[in-house]
């Protein structure tokens, strides 16, 4: 965190204390949709399987049902895209940091896969983890996703625009929109470095396509996440063509049976406290 976030947190701490704790006992509390978690969009053998990995956003959470989300409307602009079948699983749930991400992907039967999409780092604001253990965890979460799925590469989405979130009252909004930006850069700065897709969601900044509890996306918005995400992973062909590479996850979306290769090898993260105690706020 940058020094000068570090002075106005202390400055402001009387205020985000009672502003945070108001929040808590007054926010609107939307459900995760309803439907399938996972399921094949188009005919035949998939020429693609995605797995989508996150929190209440990548949930769902703002929509009615998960064919208004973004797992599945992700999956269908690819088979449309493709000209042929996607398979798709979403593993998410509301409140998680990237450390219980992990945690939730370990209780979970994963199935092959060939692109990840994850989307965290909300919960990681509020829990204020450092930009350098957010890193450090995204790193072994996506570890994680090749051991377990044989995906080979992944699009990770930034952090929205929490300083335009009407459900956060002032100054606790600025504080929680100026700690969002620094993930975001470091969350960037490590997909650069990594050779992973990123999506920003600064593109996120219309207020009013917010859902009714000022702080999800609504209707509007999760259509044009999909459809960003899309993009990002039909420019990498290989991961259709590349499948031959892979011949024991060739048939359908399959559980893999032990670790596969992962693709990037993950190098020690500049700053980052390997002490997991050393930063943990809890």
């Amino acid at each position: 965190m940058n020094t000068s976030l570090v002075a106005a947190k202390v400055a402001l701490a009387p205020v985000l204390l009672v502003q945070g704790q108001w929040l808590r006992r007054t926010a609107l509390r939307l459900p995760e949709p309803e439907g399938s978690r996972m399921g094949t969009v188009g005919e035949g053998r998939p020429r693609l399987r995605v797995l989508v990995v996150g929190d209440s956003s990548a949930a769902g959470v703002g929509v009615a049902d998960q064919a208004q989300a973004l797992a599945l409307p992700l999956a269908s602009r690819l088979s449309e895209q493709l000209c042929g079948a996607v398979s798709w699983q979403l593993v998410a749930r509301t409140g998680v940091n990237t450390e219980q991400a992990r945690v939730l992907l370990g209780e979970s039967q994963l199935n092959a896969a060939d692109v990840a999409v994850v989307a965290l780092g909300v919960n990681d604001v509020s829990s204020q983890t450092s930009p350098a253990r957010y890193v450090e965890q995204m790193e072994m979460l996506w570890q994680d996703v090749c051991a377990r799925t044989g995906a080979r590469w992944a699009v990770f989405s930034g952090l929205p625009p929490m300083h335009l979130m009407s459900a956060l009252p002032h100054p606790l909004r600025w504080y929680l929109g100026r700690y969002a930006r620094d993930l975001d850069a470091a969350l960037r700065r490590w997909t650069e470095a990594q050779s992973l897709g990123y999506c920003a969601l600064d593109w996120a900044s219309d207020a009013s396509a917010l859902a009714s509890d000022g702080f999800h996306p609504g209707p509007q918005l999760y259509p044009l996440w999909a459809r960003r995400l899309a993009e990002l992973i039909s420019f990498r062909p290989e991961l259709v063509e590349g499948r031959s590479e892979h011949p024991e996850l060739v048939e359908g979306p399959e559980l893999v049976e032990g670790p596969v290769h992962c693709p990037v090898r993950p190098e020690p993260v500049e700053g980052a406290h390997m002490d997991r105690k050393a930063d943990d706020p809890r």
